[in-house]
């Protein structure tokens, strides 16, 4: 299984599954990574946490403790 948080800087995938229970999978549901979305990696911070990423033509920053819940392909 591949995760978000494996995806390099300049990446794309596609998200096959979300993981994670109640608000926080309807969080990240809100925000736009919904199944079948395609997902690109733009930066990563600094020390590594958050990672920016382009979601339907906007971007995002997830938490990598988020990032590990969203499976892509």
């Amino acid at each position: 299984m591949k995760t978000l948080r494996q995806v390099p800087v300049g990446g794309s995938a596609r998200v096959v599954k979300l993981y994670g229970e109640g608000a926080v999978k309807r969080r990240i549901m809100d925000m736009g990574i919904t199944k079948g979305v395609d997902v690109r990696v733009r930066k990563v911070a600094p020390l590594g946490d958050p990672i920016e990423v382009t979601v339907r033509g906007y971007e995002l920053s997830i938490r990598l403790a988020d990032a590990q819940t969203i499976e892509v392909e």
